[in-house]
C-alpha cells in the first residue's frame, strides 16, 4: 500500500533556499567525485543504515528488525528472483530440478568462498535450513511449514523434500540467506546472536566500519563474481532528518540512489541536475476496487463486468497519482513485468479502457435500467445506493476515489464517498463491512500467492470475521481448483495454463476491478555510477541490490 509521506512544500521551499545552513546540519557531505581511474567506483552513498531507531552492530541475516543494511550485501541466497519481471537468476545454486512434485534438488555452485577464505559447500546450505528449523523464530520466510527435510545428498547437491507438492514455496526457499556452518555451528543461540564481529558471508561486500551515523562496506576480493563488482565501497548514511531533509540530500547529490516519494520529482530532483538525476517508478502492487460480493448488486457478475469500462483509470493515474503510476490490467497481473503469464493473444495486456457508453449499455442489458430521473435501478426497482469507503489521510486515494465516484454517478448510481480513518478502513475491509473500497494485492514474484491470497476461499471468512487475505469474500470452486493446480505445478507450462484460467475468471466473473499499480519509488544519480535499472533497461527492480551491484560501472564524465 502506498502510504507516502506528506511533505510540506512550504517547508521544502525554505529548505531549498537554506543550503548554507543545511550544509552544516546534515553531516553527510563527501568530497570528491567517487570515480577512480582504475575502472572502479570509489564509493557510493546509500540512505539508511537499518537497525531501527537505536542501531547497534548486528549482522544476523534473520533478525529483520535489528540487523543493519550491510547484511544484504554480506549474505546471499540460492537464487535471486528479480522483482521486475520475476526472472529467476541462478546465484549460490547454478540450477535446480524438480524430481517430482515433492522433491526439489539444487545444484550448488562450485568455487565459491566465504569471505574468510573457507570453501562454500552444499553442507552449508543443509546446515542453514536445518538451523532455522531448530530455531523457528529465524524461519522468517516460513519455509518449514512446507518442508519435510533438507539434506546434502552427494557432490554439490542439496535435496529439499516437501510434505506436499512444494512448487509454490520456491521463491521463499530461494530467498533464505545462507550462512557458514563452520561459524554458526559454534553459536550457542543463533536467535540471540548479533554476529557483530566480522560477519562471514559469500556476498560481494564485507563490513569495514560502523558508527550510529555511517555504516561502510567494502568490496570482497574473494567474491565468486568479483570481476562484475566495480564498487569499492558503499557508505550507508543514517536517516536523521525529516522527509524534507532527506529529499534535499537527494537533490544535492548526497545519495547515489534512494527509494522515497518525492512530490513533483522532476522539479525537485531531476531539474536540479538533468544530466545525472533520474527516476524510474516501476509498477508495484495492484490497487483494485473491492466490491462486497455478499451484497446486491455486487453479487451479480453482469453488474460487476459492466463496471469494468466505467472507470477513467488514466485520469486516476494522471491526476490522483501525479502521473507516476500506470493503469492496471484486469488480469490481476503486474504488467509489463508479468506479461509472460498472460494468455496468448491477450490484447493491450488486458487493460480495459474508459467507455462510459459501453458501461451504460451493459448495465441496462443486465437489467439495471434508469428511471425518469436518470437514477440507476436495481432488480428490486429501487435506486441503487452504496458507499465508497476511503481512508481520509491517504490524499492520493481520496483523489482517486473522487474520480471513480463521479464516474459511477455519471451512470446514475447513487454513491457517497465515505471518509474514515486508516485504522477503521482496514478493519472494515478485513471484516467485510463495506460496499466498495480499495484493496491492494499481488505485485509479488510468487505467482501462486498473487492469486491465492486475494481469491482463494481458504483466505476468507464470514462477514464480521477477519479474513486472512480474501477480503472480497470470493468463493468459487473453479477458482479454488485452478489455484490448487497452480500450487502443485512444477513446470512453467502447467503454471501458465492455471494462470490463464484465473485470468479468464478475472475477465469474465470480475471478482475485483484493478485500477492502478502502486509505484516502486526509485531515484538514481549517474554522477559516479551508470548501469542502474531503468524503464529502457528493466533488468531488475531498484531494490534488487545484489543484481544491481553486478551491473554498475563507473561514470565517464
Amino acid at each position: 500500500m502506498m502510504r507516502r509521506p506528506r511533505i510540506n512544500t512550504a517547508v521544502l521551499a525554505a529548505l531549498m533556499t537554506s543550503t548554507l545552513v543545511l550544509a552544516g546540519c546534515t553531516g553527510t557531505e563527501d568530497t570528491g567525485s567517487g570515480a577512480n581511474k582504475d575502472g572502479m567506483i570509489a564509493y557510493l552513498n546509500y540512505p539508511g543504515i537499518g537497525g531501527g531507531s537505536a542501531p547497534q552492530a548486528n549482522y544476523n541475516p534473520y533478525l529483520d528488525a535489528s540487523r543493519l543494511r550491510a547484511t544484504d550485501f554480506v549474505y546471499e541466497s540460492l537464487y535471486q528472483v528479480e522483482n521486475n519481471s520475476c526472472h529467476e537468476v541462478p546465484w549460490l545454486a547454478k540450477s535446480y530440478t524438480w524430481q517430482d512434485s515433492r522433491t526439489l534438488v539444487f545444484d550448488i555452485r562450485e568455487g565459491v568462498q566465504w569471505n574468510d577464505s573457507k570453501p562454500f559447500t552444499a553442507e552449508d546450505v543443509a546446515f542453514t535450513f536445518n538451523m532455522i528449523k531448530k530455531y523457528d523464530v529465524l524461519d522468517t520466510r516460513a519455509v518449514w511449514p512446507d518442508l519435510e527435510s533438507v539434506a546434502a545428498t552427494g557432490g554439490d547437491k542439496v535435496t529439499f523434500t516437501f510434505k506436499q507438492p512444494g512448487a509454490s514455496a520456491f521463491t521463499r526457499i530461494a530467498a533464505v540467506p545462507i550462512i557458514p556452518e563452520h561459524i554458526w555451528s559454534k553459536v550457542a543461540d543463533p536467535a540471540k546472536f548479533a554476529n557483530a564481529e566480522k560477519p562471514v558471508g559469500t556476498g560481494p561486500m564485507t563490513v569495514k566500519s560502523f558508527n550510529p551515523q555511517q555504516l561502510v562496506v567494502e568490496r570482497n576480493p574473494r567474491y565468486w563474481q568479483a570481476d562484475k563488482v566495480k564498487v569499492k565501497e558503499i557508505r550507508f548514511k543514517a536517516n536523521n532528518g525529516t522527509p524534507e531533509i532527506e529529499q534535499l540530500k537527494m537533490s544535492r547529490g548526497e545519495y547515489d540512489t534512494n527509494g522515497m516519494f518525492i512530490p513533483d520529482v522532476k522539479k525537485s530532483y531531476v531539474d536540479r541536475d538533468p544530466a545525472h538525476h533520474h527516476y524510474w517508478y516501476a509498477p508495484g502492487g495492484v490497487i483494485s476496487i473491492y466490491m462486497n460480493l455478499t451484497k446486491a448488486p455486487f453479487t451479480d457478475s453482469a453488474f460487476r463486468r459492466a463496471l469494468t469500462t466505467a472507470f477513467d483509470r488514466q485520469k486516476v493515474a494522471d491526476r490522483a497519482q501525479l502521473g507516476y503510476v500506470k493503469t492496471a490490467s484486469q488480469s490481476g497481473l503486474v504488467v509489463p513485468g508479468q506479461s509472460q503469464w498472460l494468455p496468448p493473444g491477450t490484447k493491450d495486456e488486458d487493460r480495459i479502457g474508459y467507455d462510459p457508453k459501453a458501461a451504460d449499455a451493459a448495465l441496462t442489458a443486465a437489467g439495471y435500467a434508469k428511471d425518469a430521473q436518470g437514477r440507476r435501478l436495481g432488480k428490486d426497482g429501487e435506486p441503487i445506493t452504496f458507499k465508497f469507503k476511503v481512508p481520509s489521510t491517504y490524499t492520493d486515494w481520496v483523489a482517486a476515489a473522487e474520480i471513480l465516484v463521479k464516474d459511477l454517478k455519471d451512470l446514475g448510481l447513487q454513491v457517497d464517498l465515505d471518509r474514515t480513518t486508516p485504522e477503521s478502513h482496514d478493519q472494515d475491509r478485513s471484516i467485510g463491512h463495506y460496499d466498495m473500497i480499495f484493496g491492494v494485492h499481488g505485485g509479488d514474484c510468487n505467482i501462486y500467492t498473487d492469486f491465492a491470497y486475494p481469491l482463494g476461499s481458504a483466505g476468507t471468512a464470514p462477514i464480521g470475521k477477519r479474513a486472512f487475505s480474501n477480503e472480497i469474500r470470493w468463493k468459487d470452486k473453479a477458482t479454488d481448483d485452478l489455484i490448487d493446480r497452480l500450487r502443485v505445478a512444477t513446470s512453467k507450462e502447467e503454471q501458465k495454463t492455471a494462470v490463464a484460467g484465473l485470468v479468464k475468471i478475472m475477465d469474465e466473473q470480475v471478482p475485483m476491478i484493478p485500477i492502478w499499480y502502486g509505484a516502486k519509488w526509485f531515484q538514481y544519480d549517474t554522477s559516479r555510477a551508470v548501469g542502474w535499472p531503468n524503464e529502457k533497461d528493466p533488468y531488475a527492480a531498484g531494490g534488487d541490490n545484489l543484481i544491481l551491484l553486478t551491473h554498475l560501472r563507473p561514470a565517464k564524465d
